[in-house]
Protein backbone atom coordinates (compact mmCIF):
# COMPACT_ATOMS: atom_id res chain seq x y z
CA UNK A 1 0.00 0.00 0.00
CA UNK A 2 1.49 3.40 -0.88
CA UNK A 3 0.99 6.46 1.49
CA UNK A 4 1.34 9.73 1.16
CA UNK A 5 2.20 11.68 4.59
CA UNK A 6 1.76 15.46 4.40
CA UNK A 7 3.14 18.20 7.00
CA UNK A 8 3.81 21.54 8.43
CA UNK A 9 4.70 23.57 4.79
CA UNK A 10 2.59 23.08 1.69
CA UNK A 11 4.21 20.98 -1.18
CA UNK A 12 5.06 23.01 -4.17
CA UNK A 13 5.65 19.70 -6.09
CA UNK A 14 2.23 18.16 -4.94
CA UNK A 15 0.02 21.31 -5.17
CA UNK A 16 1.32 24.43 -6.91
CA UNK A 17 2.81 22.11 -9.78
CA UNK A 18 0.39 19.72 -9.44
CA UNK A 19 0.37 16.87 -12.06
CA UNK A 20 -2.66 13.88 -11.07
CA UNK A 21 0.47 10.89 -12.16
CA UNK A 22 1.80 12.27 -8.96
CA UNK A 23 -0.77 10.53 -6.93
CA UNK A 24 -2.24 8.11 -9.21
CA UNK A 25 -0.84 4.90 -7.24
CA UNK A 26 -1.21 6.66 -3.94
CA UNK A 27 -3.92 4.40 -1.60
CA UNK A 28 -4.06 7.01 1.44
CA UNK A 29 -2.89 10.01 2.78
CA UNK A 30 -2.05 10.77 6.01
CA UNK A 31 -1.81 14.20 6.86
CA UNK A 32 0.22 15.37 10.56
CA UNK A 33 -1.36 19.20 11.10
CA UNK A 34 0.06 22.61 10.62
CA UNK A 35 -2.01 22.34 6.77
CA UNK A 36 -4.90 24.66 5.76
CA UNK A 37 -8.10 22.98 5.06
CA UNK A 38 -8.26 23.93 1.13
CA UNK A 39 -4.85 21.96 1.05
CA UNK A 40 -6.43 19.07 3.09
CA UNK A 41 -9.45 19.30 0.80
CA UNK A 42 -8.02 19.75 -2.30
CA UNK A 43 -6.06 16.29 -2.13
CA UNK A 44 -10.04 15.13 -0.90
CA UNK A 45 -10.65 16.16 -4.14
CA UNK A 46 -8.38 15.44 -6.29
CA UNK A 47 -7.31 11.58 -4.84
CA UNK A 48 -9.46 8.71 -4.82
CA UNK A 49 -7.39 7.95 -1.45
CA UNK A 50 -8.96 8.83 1.33
CA UNK A 51 -7.18 11.90 3.72
CA UNK A 52 -6.83 11.22 7.18
CA UNK A 53 -5.36 14.05 9.73
CA UNK A 54 -4.34 15.18 13.18
CA UNK A 55 -4.37 18.95 14.40
CA UNK A 56 -1.11 20.85 14.63
CA UNK A 57 -0.24 23.63 17.06
CA UNK A 58 -1.10 25.97 14.60
CA UNK A 59 -4.06 24.68 13.07
CA UNK A 60 -6.76 27.05 15.32
CA UNK A 61 -9.47 24.75 14.87
CA UNK A 62 -10.92 21.35 16.54
CA UNK A 63 -12.05 18.68 15.84
CA UNK A 64 -15.57 18.48 15.66
CA UNK A 65 -15.20 20.87 12.69
CA UNK A 66 -15.04 19.21 9.40
CA UNK A 67 -13.02 19.55 6.24
CA UNK A 68 -14.67 18.66 3.00
CA UNK A 69 -14.01 15.02 2.37
CA UNK A 70 -11.49 14.32 4.92
CA UNK A 71 -11.37 12.90 7.83
CA UNK A 72 -9.90 13.89 11.86
CA UNK A 73 -8.66 11.03 13.74
CA UNK A 74 -8.06 12.70 16.90
CA UNK A 75 -8.13 10.16 19.82
CA UNK A 76 -9.58 7.57 17.77
CA UNK A 77 -8.33 4.38 15.39
CA UNK A 78 -9.29 4.31 12.37
CA UNK A 79 -8.95 1.28 10.13
CA UNK A 80 -8.31 1.55 6.41
CA UNK A 81 -7.83 -2.51 4.77
CA UNK A 82 -6.74 -3.62 8.08
CA UNK A 83 -4.82 -0.98 8.60
CA UNK A 84 -5.30 0.16 12.55
CA UNK A 85 -4.18 4.03 12.75
CA UNK A 86 -4.04 5.65 15.56
CA UNK A 87 -4.20 10.06 16.09
CA UNK A 88 -2.88 11.93 18.49
CA UNK A 89 -2.16 15.74 17.49
CA UNK A 90 -0.88 18.54 18.80
CA UNK A 91 2.02 19.82 20.58
CA UNK A 92 4.26 20.47 23.97
CA UNK A 93 1.93 23.51 25.51
CA UNK A 94 4.16 26.37 25.30
CA UNK A 95 1.32 28.91 25.66
CA UNK A 96 -1.34 28.59 28.39
CA UNK A 97 -3.79 30.25 26.06
CA UNK A 98 -3.19 27.57 23.16
CA UNK A 99 -5.38 25.21 21.56
CA UNK A 100 -4.01 22.03 20.38
CA UNK A 101 -1.09 22.16 22.80
CA UNK A 102 -0.67 19.92 25.75
CA UNK A 103 1.14 19.23 28.63
CA UNK A 104 3.08 15.66 29.04
CA UNK A 105 0.09 14.70 31.77
CA UNK A 106 -2.63 15.93 29.16
CA UNK A 107 -0.94 13.69 26.90
CA UNK A 108 -0.72 11.14 28.82
CA UNK A 109 -4.78 11.50 29.80
CA UNK A 110 -5.49 11.72 26.10
CA UNK A 111 -4.11 8.02 25.94
CA UNK A 112 -5.41 6.81 28.89
CA UNK A 113 -8.85 7.52 27.56
CA UNK A 114 -7.85 5.45 24.60
CA UNK A 115 -7.44 2.16 26.38
CA UNK A 116 -10.44 0.62 25.61
CA UNK A 117 -10.52 1.10 21.93
CA UNK A 118 -6.65 0.26 22.14
CA UNK A 119 -8.00 -3.25 23.35
CA UNK A 120 -10.92 -3.73 21.58
CA UNK A 121 -8.42 -3.50 18.30
CA UNK A 122 -5.28 -5.19 19.81
CA UNK A 123 -3.00 -2.12 19.37
CA UNK A 124 -2.33 -0.53 16.12
CA UNK A 125 0.06 -0.23 13.06
CA UNK A 126 0.75 3.42 12.50
CA UNK A 127 0.78 6.08 14.90
CA UNK A 128 0.14 9.50 13.60
CA UNK A 129 1.32 12.51 15.45
CA UNK A 130 1.86 15.92 15.14
CA UNK A 131 4.86 16.05 17.57
CA UNK A 132 7.61 14.04 17.78
CA UNK A 133 8.85 11.59 20.94
CA UNK A 134 10.66 12.73 23.80
CA UNK A 135 14.20 11.70 22.73
CA UNK A 136 13.48 11.00 18.85
CA UNK A 137 13.89 13.59 16.64
CA UNK A 138 12.59 16.37 18.56
CA UNK A 139 14.53 19.55 19.59
CA UNK A 140 15.66 21.19 22.91
CA UNK A 141 13.04 24.03 23.24
CA UNK A 142 9.85 23.47 24.43
CA UNK A 143 7.70 24.03 21.43
CA UNK A 144 9.66 21.33 19.79
CA UNK A 145 9.85 18.43 22.56
CA UNK A 146 8.26 15.48 21.89
CA UNK A 147 6.32 13.61 24.58
CA UNK A 148 7.95 10.54 26.56
CA UNK A 149 4.02 9.20 26.17
CA UNK A 150 5.09 8.13 22.85
CA UNK A 151 7.38 6.28 23.31
CA UNK A 152 5.32 4.21 25.79
CA UNK A 153 3.23 3.77 23.25
CA UNK A 154 5.49 2.35 20.71
CA UNK A 155 7.03 0.20 23.21
CA UNK A 156 4.37 -1.61 24.07
CA UNK A 157 1.92 -2.11 20.90
CA UNK A 158 5.29 -1.69 18.40
CA UNK A 159 3.40 -0.26 15.75
CA UNK A 160 5.00 -0.67 12.35
CA UNK A 161 5.44 3.37 11.79
CA UNK A 162 5.51 6.22 13.60
CA UNK A 163 4.53 9.13 11.53
CA UNK A 164 5.11 12.76 12.69
CA UNK A 165 5.62 15.99 11.69
CA UNK A 166 6.27 19.58 13.63
CA UNK A 167 10.27 19.75 13.00
CA UNK A 168 10.83 21.53 9.87
CA UNK A 169 14.41 20.38 7.56
CA UNK A 170 14.27 23.91 7.23
CA UNK A 171 15.22 24.13 10.74
CA UNK A 172 18.56 22.64 10.50
CA UNK A 173 21.35 20.10 10.61
CA UNK A 174 18.86 18.16 13.31
CA UNK A 175 16.17 17.25 10.97
CA UNK A 176 16.08 13.32 10.22
CA UNK A 177 13.15 12.30 7.65
CA UNK A 178 13.65 8.62 8.59
CA UNK A 179 14.73 6.53 11.96
CA UNK A 180 13.95 3.55 13.74
CA UNK A 181 12.89 2.78 17.36
CA UNK A 182 12.89 -0.73 18.37
CA UNK A 183 10.79 -2.08 15.41
CA UNK A 184 8.76 1.18 14.76
CA UNK A 185 10.04 3.02 11.59
CA UNK A 186 9.92 6.81 12.11
CA UNK A 187 8.69 9.22 9.18
CA UNK A 188 8.99 13.15 9.92
CA UNK A 189 6.45 13.80 7.17
CA UNK A 190 7.65 17.69 6.59
CA UNK A 191 6.06 18.93 3.46
CA UNK A 192 5.54 15.55 1.87
CA UNK A 193 7.27 11.59 1.66
CA UNK A 194 5.45 8.32 0.25
CA UNK A 195 6.17 5.38 2.24
CA UNK A 196 5.24 2.10 1.16
CA UNK A 197 3.29 0.02 3.92
CA UNK A 198 4.02 -3.79 3.44
CA UNK A 199 1.00 -6.27 2.26
CA UNK A 200 -0.18 -8.52 4.84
Amino acid sequence: MKILVLADDESKVLYEHFDPEKIRDVDLILACGDLRRNYLDFFASVSRAPVLYVLGNHDHWNKEERIGGCICIEDDIYVYKGVRILGLGGSMRYRQDAVNQYTEQQMEKRIRHLWLKLRRRKGFDILLTHAPAKGLNDMEDLPHQGFACFLELLEKYQPKFFIHGHVHATYGKGFKRKDKYQNTTVINAYDHYIIEYPET
